[in-house]
């Protein structure tokens, strides 16, 4: 899944990585930056990040939970 932020300059992938299947830690979050060095949020131009299935259930359920609070604020 590919999610695209910051006017399409900050790209995120995440997938699980068959190659590293063997590992605990085989979901890659993959961020990708388009943009001038001076303006990055990262140093490489591409980072990525390996996560265990619990790591990447526990972020899951901490955005969910994050956008859940938003969606309630807006309707109050």
């Amino acid at each position: 899944m590919t999610i695209r932020l910051l006017d399409n300059t900050l790209e995120i992938d995440v997938f699980f990585e068959a190659r590293d299947k063997e590992f605990e830690d085989n979901i890659c979050v993959r961020i990708t930056e388009g943009c001038p060095d001076d303006e990055r949020l990262f140093r490489a131009e591409e980072t990525n990040i390996f996560l265990s299935s619990r790591e990447a259930c526990q972020l899951a359920e901490a955005l969910q939970a994050a956008a859940k609070c938003s969606s309630e604020a807006k309707n109050e």
